[in-house]
């Protein structure tokens, strides 16, 4: 048995010098790590995203990062594999250009790839950061061992990820799961997206603070009004406080995000939906007015079936997820080299 375990331990100690470096390119922060094959995390840097309308200095900035991490892994003896980023935008699948980055317009229509390829010698990989963070849940989070998953990010937005059959649906040109854009009230708020109504301005954070600001005149005793800079976090810690207006708040929020979800029970019929982001900490405000909107109307089989859990990486989901591609890209798993690369 003393055999064996050294055997095993070798092994394992092998797999931790196999890494690769996993960027998550954010509005705000970029933060970057090195990933082991068993889902272990190392090396983590993170630092302000430049504020900038030179994508050069996006790409100078995603450098430096993952110069740190290489230096430190490979001050151990580790090897560097690929690089794998995941960034808040649609990419290309055939060039691995970023389509459209909201949060970062720098660099929309920017060969991002080829930028990094300047500068690394190992395979760069792309990839949305909602649709990472869904691989990572799958991976090493709240739905390992399940294959038809939704993964929802309530942040400043509302980012979607959708896997079917373990596989990542990415759509015809990419654009798939873009959850956030569902319609869940025709005539209602307008979105950023040029629509009306969409999910994401009724159960983001951004949303969370609209709707308490617009319920102020309606609530005049709400301890709410005491504060100047709102935020959703304040609305979650009133409402569990009793305050009426941020359970109001957090009630709606429940309810169009219930619409929602019994829209992809309906087309999908996950076995589970997992709901992670910043916006998912009113989690007990929320959650059982989202799951009788749902049941009241998906059909009842899948409806009763699906879970809906939080999610369990927090901040790594997009870390882990597209190192967990990039080492299926390696693996060879993945077929075609264009569509590996711009995953």
């Amino acid at each position: 048995m003393r055999k064996k375990d050294e055997r095993l331990r070798v092994v394992k100690d092998d797999e931790a010098r196999e890494l690769v470096i996993a960027v998550d390119l954010g509005g705000t922060n970029l933060r970057a790590a090195t990933v082991d094959p068993r889902g272990r995390t190392h090396d983590h840097v993170k630092h302000h995203t430049p504020r900038t309308d030179d994508a050069g200095q996006i790409v100078q900035a995603i450098i430096a990062a993952v110069r740190e991490c290489e230096q430190r892994s490979t001050a151990r003896g580790a090897r560097i594999r690929a690089l794998a980023i995941a960034l808040p935008g649609t990419v290309e699948a055939t060039s691995g250009v970023v389509m459209n980055a909201p949060n970062i317009p720098c660099i929309n229509g920017f060969r991002l790839r080829a930028a990094l390829m300047g500068d690394v010698s190992w395979p760069v990989l792309l990839e949305n950061d909602a649709n990472a963070a869904a691989v990572g849940e799958m991976w090493q989070g709240a739905a390992r061992e399940r294959r038809t998953i939704v993964c929802l990010t309530l942040g400043t937005g509302v980012g979607g990820g959708i896997i079917l059959d373990g596989k990542l649906w990415r759509g015809a040109d990419g654009a798939a799961g873009e959850i956030g854009h569902m319609s869940v009230e025709p005539f209602g708020h307008a979105c950023n997206c040029g629509g009306r109504g969409c999910l994401e301005v009724y159960a983001s954070a951004t949303a969370v603070v609209r709707m308490a600001h617009e319920g102020l005149t309606r609530y005049p005793g709400s301890t709410l009004r005491a504060l100047t800079q709102l935020t959703a976090k304040d609305v979650y810690e009133h409402g569990l406080a009793g305050d009426e207006l941020a359970r109001e708040v957090f009630r709606r929020m429940g309810q169009y995000l219930g619409i929602g979800l019994a829209s992809l029970v309906n087309l999908l019929n996950p076995e589970m939906i997992v709901i992670g982001g910043g916006a998912a900490n009113g989690w007990d405000l929320f959650i059982e007015h989202a799951r009788q909107e749902l049941l009241s109307r998906a059909f009842p089989v899948p409806a009763q079936r699906v879970e809906i859990v939080r999610a369990a990486c927090g901040d790594d989901a997009g870390l882990l997820g597209v190192a967990h591609l990039a080492f299926e890209f390696l693996r060879g798993e993945i077929s075609g080299t264009e569509e590996a690369v711009a995953l």
